[in-house]
């Protein structure tokens, strides 16, 4: 790498003699000696900033690009920078402005990306203080006002150099009013102005704005790539370092050139000069790799004890328990992406411990054990980072991840239920029917499912005859997961053992309802329910205005449930058949006007001022269904006592009434 010369000093311009010439003093007093300056000292993330394309990591892409454009003349007026932080963003335009400028001493020199030599304008360009090349802070000059200092000085030209060149950081900090004020120069800037815009929010930036630059996405720098960079700079810095050491910096630093630089800063001085993976880990809150390997190696064989005790040691050597859970899930992330792409191993970012037991779980947990681990620790991290005692929360979501481990996948859970309703012989449900052994440890499911970390064991007595128990033994391991082949096992259960009449009329679902003692729904079923198709296993209808949204999808749950079959229940556009309660309305409300042309019914009405009929009752017609209880309620909104009424004496009902 290429460091960059630094500007020379003020005193270098002077005279000899002036330089060495003490502070004059008073007469006859001797000369007081010179001050020594101190020496400035430089962070690596500048000292070691690059000065040309050579020395820019990780984006080849971009580099190939200007490489052509320069070659072939095809320069745009403007170029748009994007990416995260510290990838080079800003550094890319200061070499983008010093390869516009480029020129030798001896007058030569044209645009161009190969910058072996330094030129005339090349030192200034990179300390950033060359007269042509501005570098503005769009955050901090964000106005109409300061857009229209650009627009007006662009038509000068430069005072030494080729181009004058406006690099803008953090342009989407920009008001709209900027923006637009913008758009005229950025269009048809004159042709010896060029515009460097750099951001890291491109979705604020307008698309107006957009159209007229040249786009480059700035790549987050691999960490191989960032482990060989920091080892060439720690070799120049002549500092001792571990390569475990410049793996966990690079894995911190998330792609981020000048994170990696600040931290590899940070660990020097925090080592007094030598970096080892220890002092780092203690640097950055990380807790012991081996260690986070074994604490995911014992909750994936179901070992929630030694699970807790190692996290307990983790955090009382003062790992963040937020980190601690995000490792493991990286951990989990590791070993699938092993499992689907093996010579990801060869990565220069992992150690060799991550490297052996990465490809070990990768070979010995099955995907779907993978998939679920990574779901239950990355939903449990946002759960960590809200607790109020972020331990204890990381300690029930191992817990609740190692009794998850011993659980059968959905796959292995069907496999496991066979037609002929009794377990197969290689599933023992025992495993099954007990989450937890006498010592309270998670009973391991991994000797009758592949796939998990426990050893498997030797079919015993014991095990084979508890795999001729009844399924139902299934149920309780079926509960704390969502295993489909057990949720339909106990609906064929609750069917069979309710030995159900077929259904054939819709009177029928209503009269189930009613037996399932859900009287909400039957209620809305009588209601709400305008048929319009009514079939074995299908209902259609049009739903009344006062019914649920959601009445359609309760009506099939429940007969799934009930019925152990699935029912398509739809919301028809036809019109339907009045509801079972619309018609018994009609046939109350025909019954009481009927009953009022009764010459007897009449004379009671006359007699009693403000009395009406609430119901009519044929007491003759024994074989027909008598109203029940709850009508009289609903209509009077009072509570009756009909348990004296007698069946023989029609107006004892209207006798109770006036007693009232």
């Amino acid at each position: 790498m290429q460091e960059t010369p630094p500007s020379s000093p003020a005193s270098e311009a002077l005279p000899a003699e002036a330089q060495g010439a003490e502070e004059p003093s008073l007469p006859g007093f001797a000369p007081s000696p010179a001050p020594e300056r101190p020496s400035g000292y430089r962070v690596l993330a500048r000292k070691y900033r690059p000065s040309s394309f050579a020395d820019l990591i990780g984006q080849d892409a971009m580099v190939r690009t200007l490489r052509n454009a320069f070659a072939n003349n095809r320069i745009p007026q403007a170029w748009m920078l994007t990416g995260v932080r510290g990838v080079g963003k800003t550094t890319t335009g200061r070499i983008l402005a010093r390869g516009l400028n480029y020129q030798l001493p001896e007058g030569s020199g044209a645009p161009t990306v190969d910058l072996d030599r330094f030129g005339v304008h090349c030192a200034a360009i990179i300390e950033g203080n060359h007269i042509d090349v501005m570098e503005i802070d769009a955050a901090s000059n964000n106005g109409v006002e300061n857009v229209r200092q650009i627009t007006d000085s662009v038509r000068y030209a430069p005072t030494s150099a080729r181009y004058k060149v406006y690099i803008i950081d953090e342009v989407h900090m920009l008001s709209a009013g900027a923006f637009n004020a913008f758009l005229k120069t950025l269009e048809e800037p004159p042709p010896h102005v060029k515009f460097i815009f750099a951001t890291t929010e491109i979705r604020k930036v307008p698309v107006t704005v957009l159209s007229r630059c040249q786009r480059f996405d700035l790549r987050r720098v691999e960490a191989s790539t960032l482990v060989t960079h920091l080892a060439r700079i720690c070799a120049l810095e002549k500092v001792e370092v571990e390569d475990e050491a410049l793996s966990l910096i690079a894995r911190a630093a998330e792609g981020s050139v000048r994170d990696a630089m600040s931290l590899l800063d940070q660990a020097i001085a925090h080592g007094a000069g030598k970096v080892i993976a220890e002092d780092v880990r203690a640097m950055l809150g990380l807790a012991d790799r081996a260690r986070l390997l074994d604490l995911f190696e014992a909750l994936m064989a179901g070992k929630a004890g030694e699970a807790l005790a190692g996290l307990r040691e983790l955090y009382d050597i003062g790992s963040d328990p937020t980190l601690v859970v995000a490792d493991l899930a990286d951990i989990a992330h590791l070993a699938t992406r092993l499992k689907i792409l093996p010579e990801a191993a060869k990565d220069a970012a992992l150690s060799e411990a991550e490297r052996v037991r990465g490809l070990s779980f990768a070979e010995r947990l099955s995907m779907p054990i993978l998939s679920r681990a990574w779901q239950i620790l990355s939903r449990g991290l946002l759960e960590v980072q809200a607790a109020g005692k972020p331990i204890a929360a990381a300690e029930m979501l191992l817990i609740r991840l190692a009794y998850a481990a011993n659980l059968p996948t959905p796959d292995e859970a069907l496999k496991a239920l066979p037609p002929s309703g009794t377990v197969a012989s290689a599933q023992p449900a025992s495993s099954l029917s007990s989450p937890s052994d006498a010592s309270g440890a998670p009973r391991s499911y991994a000797s009758s499912v592949p796939g998990n970390l426990s050893p498997a064991s030797p079919a015993t007595p014991s095990a084979n005859a508890s795999a001729s128990r009844p399924v139902a033994n299934l149920r309780i391991a079926s509960s704390g997961s969502a295993v489909a082949g057990a949720h339909a096992l106990r609906r064929e259960e609750r069917a069979a053992e309710a030995h159900l009449a077929p259904l054939a009329r819709f009177e029928d679902v209503i009269a189930l309802a009613h037996e399932k003692r859900d009287l909400a729904l039957a209620y809305a079923l009588e209601r709400d329910v305008r048929l319009v198709t009514f079939e074995r296993g299908r209902i259609e209808f049009e739903p009344s205005p006062g019914a649920k949204d959601d009445l359609a999808k309760t009506v099939a749950r429940r007969l799934l449930e009930w019925t152990g079959e699935r029912w398509l229940v739809a919301v028809s556009p036809a019109s339907g058949a009045r509801s079972i309660g619309e018609r018994r309305d009609l046939e109350r409300k025909g019954a009481v006007e009927a009953a009022k042309a009764e010459p007897l019914v009449r004379a009671i009405l006359e007699r009693f001022p403000g009395a009406e009929i609430v119901t009519v009752r044929d007491s003759l017609a024994a074989e027909e269904e008598m109203e029940k209880p709850e009508d009289y309620l609903e209509t009077m909104g009072s509570e009756l006592n009909t348990e004296g009424f007698e069946d023989d004496d029609p107006f004892e009902f209207l006798e109770t009434v006036s007693d009232e």
